[in-house]
């Protein structure tokens, strides 16, 4: 997947400007791609010198004009040829996990601080995948949303950075408690 493919899906449902892309790719697209300001830019104005979206000035008083960005039909055809491809599994980079990797030769004190910081960044993102999923459901419970809810997709990658960082949450867990234990046991 490229920065391009993300930004076109963030795209689909509401025309946005800039500062929105970068506020959604926040909020919900970064729990499966991230990419910094600056680069949401830069692709925004490639898309468009590429006619994958097409953008329309806003004049505002008292502030900047704005551009407003909506995906045009050859966008929608990059997508859709980008979706019939088969996906690539992903690969885990984490420097954490090399660390605990190493855990019988390092200090283990420093590996559970490690370990107990992750876990708060873990369920920081927890609470906000949690608060997303609420928004989105709005009144309706998850199962009926699940059934005939609009907009799906972000829902379901939503739940998926759920289940991704409660899944860090308990190996964190799962770690420190391992680790404190042989620390326990070889001091005894």
């Amino acid at each position: 997947m490229t920065l391009r493919h993300a930004v076109l899906a963030a795209l689909l449902d509401e025309e946005r400007s800039g500062y929105q892309l970068a506020k959604a790719f926040d909020l919900g697209v970064a729990n499966f791609w991230y990419a910094k300001p600056q680069q949401l830019y830069a692709e925004l104005a490639r898309l468009e010198q590429g006619g994958l979206i097409s953008g329309r000035e806003v004049v505002q008083e008292g502030r900047p004009n704005k551009r407003m960005f909506t995906v045009t039909g050859t966008g929608l055809a990059e997508l859709e040829k980008f979706t019939a491809a088969t996906a690539k599994p992903s690969v885990l980079r984490d420097d954490l996990m090399v660390k605990v990797q190493a855990a019988d030769r390092v200090d283990t004190d420093t590996l559970i601080a490690q370990l107990t910081e992750r876990i708060g960044f873990a369920q920081d993102k927890v609470d906000l995948f949690e608060r997303l999923l609420r928004t989105m459901r709005g009144e309706r419970g998850e199962e009926e949303f699940l059934r005939h809810g609009r907009p799906i997709g972000p829902y379901l990658t939503c739940l998926r950075g759920l289940a991704f960082e409660r899944g860090n949450v308990d190996w964190c867990e799962r770690a420190i408690t391992v680790l404190r234990d042989r620390q326990a046991a070889t001091d005894a």
